[in-house]
């Protein structure tokens, strides 16, 4: 699935590649032409749609421009009531479903949730990659198959991943998310493969 939407992505864009694609590309021995630049990690979202909603009625509060993204992950403990809704071409390529961030009104942690693309028979993998790629031992995350969509509902939270720190931008974290959700597709089928 990813190999194949990863072969798909290199046919139409050989030159946008950012570091996980390439090293990923590399490993499947995918690329053409190995000489193609690496793209630099702040333009990934540049052309994302984003937009900012209300956590109780889901009411859209407003389209966002790129720059949203540059401020702090802090915006969402000073404005609870809201989430953020991102769709990206990446996300696509991985698997994943528009993710939305926002924190969580009891605990204060920032959560992350989004539909991901992968069979329910990688169910452990899925969960054996969370428990070993994450800061804590007991991981604080929801995972349920909805076979109606053929999707995966998964909810983390992002104060688990590897380089969470509370002075990261969204875009920062929007990046952290996707490089962790890059990993866990790619070990899942590599899991799957074998």
């Amino acid at each position: 699935m990813l190999k194949e939407r990863m072969r798909k992505h290199l046919l139409e864009q050989p030159a946008e590649l950012y570091k996980e694609e390439k090293e990923y590309a590399q490993k499947l021995s995918l690329l053409q032409n190995d000489a193609s630049e690496i793209k630099n990690p702040a333009d990934r979202f540049k052309d994302a749609y984003i937009e900012r909603g209300d956590k109780e009625t889901e009411e859209v509060l407003g389209q966002e421009p790129a720059s949203f993204l540059d401020q702090p992950i802090s915006y969402f403990k000073n404005h609870i009531n809201e989430f953020l809704y991102l769709e990206s071409k990446w996300f696509d390529l991985i698997g994943a479903d528009a993710v939305s961030f926002e924190t969580d009104d009891v605990f204060g942690n920032y959560e992350i949730m989004l539909g991901l693309k992968l069979p329910k028979k990688a169910e452990s993998a899925i969960k054996a990659f969370i428990n070993e790629n994450t800061l804590t031992s007991t991981p604080k995350f929801s995972l349920m198959f909805s076979p109606q969509d053929g999707l995966w509902d998964f909810n983390f939270s992002l104060n688990d991943l590897q380089g969470f720190k509370e002075e990261l931008t969204i875009q920062d974290a929007y990046l952290l998310v996707y490089n962790f959700l890059f990993n866990l597709v790619s070990e899942v089928e590599d899991t799957r493969n074998k």
